[in-house]
């Protein structure tokens, strides 16, 4: 080992090149500027595929993105190779503002939230009336999180040519919830397609619902096979292939006037993210109502403000009946 004297001066000590690794960080980020914008189709496996004007784009997250999730129906600005090439991969650097989230936890007391959707402004809930048998447990969360989310809901009953719906509208109808009834003739033929079409018309609507309710069918005639071919989906609306139903899908409406996005079947729809407050937004008849409430009421004790504002006139007792099931389904297991 060579040494120095007590006084070194500067000829005496060697100074290594400054290397790659020895660079000064920065946390100055790029900013993109020759970013373009796309619309997320689906994600599977860490792949992202995009339209980015009349074409679909492989893309990966970058690394400046971090743990930001990127899930169907984002506004994204990617950069890289956006030719939609096979073997092409191209890079999502920035995830823009979301107008609403869909989110779920797999059970109510999951503290993990899932977003479903992005970017959606209503939400198909779709159940069968027979074979399987109706939910209602499960509607009923399904409108908690829409209305939570800022999304209006859309109740679809599938298979009426094997149970009336009249049982099961009766509890919807004072909630005001619009609705379509089809069977299962209307849906294999088509013939529901313009029944329910004119609902999604300039619309970004999420489909749920559990396994075996013809969610996916449905998707399918409201979506023309060669319309799926341009986006370069079709194994993912089929199951075969690679894609698969067990992740969310956009895909346009063949007029070009709205998305519907498919998720995957679901069996349970947990609400632990949901904040009760947020709910009674979609009672405008009842919200003024609540201004007389002790603090933290939950709507649905003693104290509540809400009995004397219908007791007045100013609400139908259906609505308050209603919106305290809903709230009630928060805190009750969906098999209770």
């Amino acid at each position: 080992m060579r040494r120095y004297g007590k006084n070194p001066d500067e000829d005496d000590i060697r100074t290594r090149p400054n290397r790659k690794g020895n660079r000064p960080r920065t946390h100055t980020r790029p900013k993109h500027e020759d970013a373009v914008e796309g619309f997320v189709l689906t994600v599977d496996r860490g792949r992202i595929t995009c339209l980015v004007d009349d074409r679909t784009v492989i893309a990966m997250k970058a690394r400046e993105l971090g743990r930001k999730s990127v899930v169907v129906g984002d506004r994204v600005a990617i950069v890289g190779d956006l030719t939609g090439d096979k073997d092409t991969l191209a890079r999502i650097v920035r995830v823009e503002p979301r107008a609403s989230v869909l989110r779920r936890t797999a059970d109510d007391d999951d503290p993990f939230e899932r977003v479903v959707v992005a970017n959606a402004d209503q939400l198909a809930i779709v159940t069968a009336l027979a074979d399987p048998e109706p939910r209602p447990r499960m509607i009923d969360r399904c409108l908690v999180a829409a209305y939570d989310a800022g999304l209006t809901p859309l109740l679809v009953l599938t298979k009426s040519d094997l149970a009336s719906p009249e049982p099961l509208l009766q509890a919807y109808r004072p909630l005001g919830v619009p609705y379509l009834v089809t069977s299962r003739e209307e849906l294999e033929s088509g013939a529901a397609t313009e029944l329910v079409r004119a609902q999604l018309d300039d619309h970004v609507t999420a489909f749920v619902g559990h396994s075996g309710v013809g969610k996916t069918t449905l998707v399918n005639t409201l979506v023309p096979e060669e319309r799926r071919r341009t986006t370069g989906l079709v194994n993912a609306v089929t199951g075969r292939g690679r894609h698969t139903t067990t992740s969310a899908l956009a895909l346009p409406l063949s007029d070009g006037k709205g998305w519907v996005i498919d998720t995957p079947g679901v069996r349970s729809f947990g609400l632990h993210h949901v904040d009760p407050s947020r709910v009674i937004l979609a009672f405008p008849d009842l919200e003024p109502g609540t201004e007389n409430c002790p603090r933290g009421c939950s709507h649905d004790e003693a104290e509540c403000a809400l009995d004397q504002w219908v007791a007045d006139g100013h609400a139908d007792p259906a609505r308050l009946d209603s919106l305290r099931r809903l709230l009630a389904t928060r805190e009750r297991r969906e098999g209770d």
